[in-house]
This record gives C-alpha cells, structure tokens and sequence, in this order.
C-alpha cells in the first residue's frame, strides 16, 4: 500500500509535486485538481513500466482518483518502479468536501 497525504497537507504543499488524476476520462467532466495532469490507471501503469514518465524520478508525485483506490494502485506501482508517489486520502470525493 502506498503512502497516503490528507487534503489539508495536500493544499499546503500543492507547488512540491506533480498530481496526476488517474481516473477515466468521462469522470472528470464533474471537476478536478487545477493543477492535476490527467493519467488514467491504465496509462500511469503502463507508461512507468516503459520508462516514460522516468523523468519525474526524484520530484515528488501524488495520485488520485474518485474515492481513493485507483489513485493508491497508481501511486504503489509508481513506487515499486522507484518513483516518490503518494495518494490522496479518499481521492477526488474528499477534495471537494475540504
């Protein structure tokens, strides 16, 4: 399981990482994190295994998604190919509640 940072930490530190929204793309019609660059699972998976995202190795990445479970997957596998990933605490759904 990866490492997970609260909204409010989130917030306070938003300029220290690169946030990827890992949900599909039909799901964020309804908002997202304005700095947040869009990466479904699917996608972050697959571009960490080929080397393509191995540029971000050393800044700091969190992940999220609706409620928090696709963004843990992305951010554990991102970890396991040597990435400093975190997630979001309860994902999209808690964001807009804060």
């Amino acid at each position: 399981m990866a490492e997970k940072i609260s909204v409010e930490n989130l917030k306070e530190k938003i300029n220290d990482f690169v946030i990827f929204d890992v949900r599909e793309s039909d799901e964020i019609e309804g908002g997202k994190i304005d700095t947040s660059k869009h990466m479904p699972l699917g996608l972050v998976i697959r571009n960490a295994n080929k080397g393509e995202i191995d540029d971000l190795k050393g800044k700091k990445i969190c992940t999220y998604c609706r409620n928090g479970y696709r963004g843990n997957i992305a951010a554990d596998e991102l970890v396991k190919k040597g990435f400093d990933a975190v997630t979001l605490d309860g994902g999209f759904m808690a964001w807009e509640k804060s």
